[in-house]
């Protein structure tokens, strides 16, 4: 569906920070033959749902991963931590990487790298599941940072209903992995089935990007300028100077953190407050559900506006009233919080990636834009399960920890009014 304001004329008669100079980097780009969009928007599509199954699949089965490798709770929560450790880390390369071998070269081969992380999980000796879980990681970030620039570059004026696709996309693969991941377990013969199962999803989405990968390296050998792909990585506006891309990478920091802090806790919450294990499971299934409507909606409202400040606020607000629902009546209102907290979750994410691309001007500085924000934004994140975690343990109670939410909510509030101006980088 085209978007009420298309991405093609970049006029900025307010510019933020250095305009990058004109050179051949967005020429190179869209020179030689390329797939046909039905299928770069298939391989978008199947992307999507591996950046995040082979997480969410976790998480119902970390009781039976520590006991098969006898860990302790504290080194069980490795299997969720390193990942989002390397996905921070990772992001640091992937710009560079695409510069080098291409976009959609990179993506086939993080989907290869995925499902080689995904197997060595299951692999015997206890190191083979953390040195899997760093490489499932590292894998999923590099999809996580190139995705916005080849929206950019691809789907240029249809930018936010392709951002609300794959955000949407994403969160489905999520759900589905976390439902079907112990009755994939009973069927298989166990969790290492169960774990192993998602590498068919990733070598299935790397066998539709092998074709595009080929084709775009053919049209770089041949038709594409010499010089192009070997244009500095960091070439155009400085983002480290830029408030609004810092204000960008903030947001998507933060609310990645509330995210991963609702992953590790939100069961637990309910629980201590005297809710059965069953329920609270279905509860937070029921979160994870509708982030879809959210992460569809937001995006496609964000790109019919030319300041996007109103559905910032908006989700933040609804955010806050799930976690102040939760501060004072956790099971009494257990499924409104979680309708609250769940569209505002998915609201966020798909208005955070949205940003990645509506304050840039072109593919490569969305692409650098994406890395700078899923680096620092994800090594934040992964603060937060361990922060919150202490802080309970410290008082015996959620009060104060959910409290803290309340203020990353306030944090995101003034964040989202700077990244929603409508300027660009």
């Amino acid at each position: 569906m085209p978007e009420s304001r298309p991405s093609a004329p970049l006029i900025d008669t307010k510019p933020e920070g250095k305009r990058p100079a004109p050179g051949p980097a967005p020429a190179a780009a869209r020179r030689g033959p390329r797939a046909h969009p039905a299928l770069v928007m298939l391989g978008i599509v199947l992307a999507s749902l591996n950046m995040r199954a082979a997480l969410a699949g976790v998480s119902p089965l970390m009781g039976e991963i520590g006991d098969h490798f006898h860990l302790a709770a504290a080194a069980s929560s490795l299997v969720t931590t390193i990942p989002l450790v390397f996905m921070g880390l990772g992001s640091i390369v992937a710009p560079r990487l695409a510069r080098r071998w291409g976009t959609e070269a990179v993506l086939c081969g993080a989907l290869v790298l995925l499902g080689c992380g995904i197997l060595l999980r299951v692999a015997p000796p206890v190191v083979a599941l953390f040195v899997g879980c760093a490489l499932v990681g590292t894998a999923i970030a590099l999809l996580n940072v190139l995705m916005p620039g080849l929206v950019k570059r691809d789907f240029p004026d249809r930018a936010a209903s392709m951002t609300a696709l794959y955000s949407t996309t994403l969160i489905l693969g999520a759900t589905g992995a976390a439902a079907s991941s112990v009755p994939l377990e009973h069927a298989l013969g166990g969790w290492q089935g169960s774990l192993a199962s998602w590498a068919l999803l990733a070598a299935v989405a790397a066998l539709v990007w092998l074709p595009q990968a080929v084709l775009a390296r053919r049209g770089r050998d041949g038709g594409a300028p010499a010089a192009a792909p070997r244009q500095d990585a960091t070439a155009g506006p400085d983002l480290l100077r830029s408030p609004i891309a810092w204000q960008v990478t903030l947001m998507m920091g933060t609310q990645s953190l509330i995210a991963y802090v609702c992953i590790a806790w939100m069961p637990t919450v309910f629980t201590d407050n005297g809710m059965s294990r069953n329920e609270a499971g279905m509860v937070y299934a029921f979160y994870t559900l509708v982030q879809m409507a959210g992460s569809f909606v937001v995006p496609l409202l964000a790109g019919r506006m030319r300041d996007q400040r109103l559905p910032a606020a908006g989700v933040v607000l609804l955010m806050a009233a799930g976690v102040t629902g939760l501060l004072t009546a956790p099971v009494a209102g257990a499924w409104v919080w979680a309708t609250l907290m769940g569209v505002a979750q998915g609201g966020l994410l798909g208005l955070a990636l949205t940003l990645m691309v509506l304050r840039t001007r072109d593919a490569h500085t969305a692409s650098r834009l994406s890395g700078m924000a899923q680096t620092w934004g994800y090594l934040l994140a992964s603060v937060g399960p361990f922060a919150i975690g202490a802080v309970h343990q410290a008082t015996d109670s959620w009060t104060l920890p959910i409290a803290l939410l309340l203020v990353a909510c306030a944090a995101l509030f003034l964040l989202g009014l700077g990244a929603g101006r409508d300027r660009k980088i």
